[in-house]
């Protein structure tokens, strides 16, 4: 089982409201659990043949990507270049429930700021800005679960 197929396999049960799903096939034991709130899933990750080494997870590659791209937006928010999520997770707009925001709407930003912050199996992955700009929209709710390459702000570069 690869690691697009493990990708596929957490977005499916996150967004079908099962609170676990056990895998098994060859050498490999997959068990994932979700909570009630709809958080980002649990993963147990087992490969059962003996290796000399500790497994990691494969499941965890995606918490080490790169900060989003930005991608220029095709519709009549074609002056605006849209950041969009790196990787499946939680969004959150605060790096703790009693801090500000990182940015707000009409925020000017830099190359390099932290915008928010995608939960990804525990780990918290700061995204940054990949350009300078004025913050036009943001178009997910804090809290609220992102798929990979999703659209998160509309910026506009001017």
């Amino acid at each position: 089982m690869d690691l697009k197929e493990i990708q596929n396999l957490i977005k499916f049960v996150s967004n079908s409201g099962v609170a676990e799903v056990k895998l098994e096939t060859g050498e490999i034991k997959i068990t994932i659990r979700t909570t009630l709130e709809g958080n980002s899933p649990d993963i147990t990750y087992v490969q059962q043949a003996p290796m000399q080494q500790a497994i990691q997870a494969p499941v965890a590659a995606p918490a080490v990507a790169a900060p989003a791209a930005p991608v220029v937006a095709a519709d009549d928010n074609s002056k605006y270049i849209t950041i969009k999520s790196p990787m499946i997770g939680t969004f959150y707009r605060k790096p703790s429930p009693d801090k500000p925001v990182f940015v707000e709407v009409g925020s000017s930003i830099q190359k390099g700021d932290v915008l928010c912050v995608v939960e990804a199996m525990k780990l918290f992955n700061e995204i940054e800005a990949e350009i300078s700009g004025k913050i036009v929209k943001i178009l997910v709710d804090d809290m609220s679960p992102v798929e990979f390459d999703q659209p998160l702000f509309l910026v506009d570069p001017s």
